[in-house]
């Protein structure tokens, strides 16, 4: 005789640990008969175990499919059996760090990556956004929030990218995520990368700070914050510096394009 049905959601909200190469593994959703086939599966990577439970839990009971490891150790191998949609990332855990773990991952892959830090310092959130993470929360947060965010990039529209893109004598190859300038390759970060591809997909256009934030970070992101403006410094500096002409520009009070124009009226 089944469980009422009641009792049956909550038992299968329940998380269920097994054992992988030796590192517990959880896994949890809604009753398999409430889920499609098509459920979005999330990878929790955490030291903290209450963390992993309060998230895997709380997911679970959202129709989504949780797999939560103690450590970045596993990663390789649960990622090459199991599709995942989402990866949420501890950014200081013993042995490999999340920073290393993410850089790792973007090097390999564009799964977007929310980074879960302790750290309030502006300069931590920033390095975190750099290594490749698509967002971040600082503990302790909400799950509720924790659920929002996923929403958020899971929702992100994808653009059809040309193979190459080319501004004057600056190529980007969005199959390799590499860029020259004149020939030179330049070195990106990740999210530097994110913002010269959104930029140059609209060439000759302004787009404002709220465009970049909810494309290359997502509509969360913080608009009191200066992360925008400190990667277009970046940028500039390693697009701009040492050629006669400039191809990123700011539109004073309204944003920034990408032009080969030598004159840009209002910047």
């Amino acid at each position: 005789m089944g469980l009422p049905a009641d009792k049956a959601v909550r038992y299968s909200a329940r998380i269920f640990p097994s054992m992988l190469n030796g590192v517990p593994e959880y896994v949890t959703s809604t009753s398999p008969d409430q889920r499609s086939p098509e459920s979005t599966h999330i990878l929790v990577v955490d030291d903290d175990s209450s963390i992993r439970q309060m998230v895997a839990d709380y997911l679970g009971d959202n129709d989504m499919k949780v797999t939560a490891l103690a450590s970045g150790n596993d990663i390789a191998r649960v990622t090459g059996q199991q599709m995942i949609d989402l990866l949420i990332l501890d950014l200081k855990m013993p042995g490999e760090n999340g920073m290393e773990i993410a850089r790792r991952i973007r090097a390999e892959s564009s799964m977007p990556i929310i980074m879960l830090t302790g750290c309030k310092e502006e300069a931590d959130r920033v390095m975190a956004l750099e290594l490749g993470a698509d967002d971040y929360l600082t503990k302790p947060f909400s799950p509720r929030e924790l659920l929002a965010r996923i929403r958020a990039l899971l929702r992100r529209p994808r653009e059809i990218r040309p193979e190459s893109i080319r501004i004057s004598d600056l190529v980007l190859n969005t199959g390799n995520h590499t860029a020259t300038r004149a020939g030179r390759l330049i070195g990106l970060t990740a999210k530097e990368y994110a913002l010269l591809e959104f930029l140059m997909l609209r060439p000759n256009r302004i787009v404002n700070r709220e465009q970049i934030a909810q494309h290359v970070w997502d509509e969360n992101f913080d608009p009191l914050s200066n992360v925008i403006d400190v990667y277009v410094r970046r940028l500039r500096a390693k697009i701009d510096e040492g050629f006669a002409k400039p191809l990123i520009h700011t539109r004073r009070g309204e944003g920034y394009l990408m032009s080969a124009e030598r004159e840009i009226a209002g910047a």
